[in-house]
């Protein structure tokens, strides 16, 4: 069982930056795939990027160039770094977590076993 609780979001001005971060439970994070998803009014949640356990990470095409996903697996915590924001970026950020093993990037919802309940970023124009 893994808990987690992301933070980080808030409003922002278009081109501007926020990093997100999430912090989990347990004593078994550095094992965990970590992404992060997003969802915009009216829309399905999406991938926005993962880093595995081992370090190798994987982005939609959306987002690539401008967000950086990390891990700190001594602080339980993975990160998003955003920059060069878009209003288009406006979502609930949405943390998950798995450990199962799949042979690609791990980008559908169906992926992950744990989620957090997410923290909003807006970006104005």
């Amino acid at each position: 069982q893994v808990q987690l609780v992301e933070s980080g979001g808030g409003l922002v001005q278009a081109g501007g930056s926020l990093r997100l971060s999430c912090a989990a439970s347990g004593r078994t994070f550095s094992t965990y795939d970590m992404g992060w998803f997003r969802q915009a009014p009216e829309k399905e949640r999406e991938f926005v990027a993962v880093i595995s356990w081992s370090g190798g990470t994987y982005y939609a095409d959306s987002v690539k160039g401008r967000f950086t996903i990390s891990r700190d697996n001594a602080k339980n915590t993975v990160y998003l770094q955003m920059n060069s924001l878009k209003p288009e970026d406006t979502a609930v950020y949405y943390c998950a977590a798995d450990r199962g093993f799949v042979a690609r990037p791990k980008l559908l919802e169906a992926d992950y076993g744990y989620w957090g309940q997410g923290t909003q970023v807006t970006v104005s124009s």
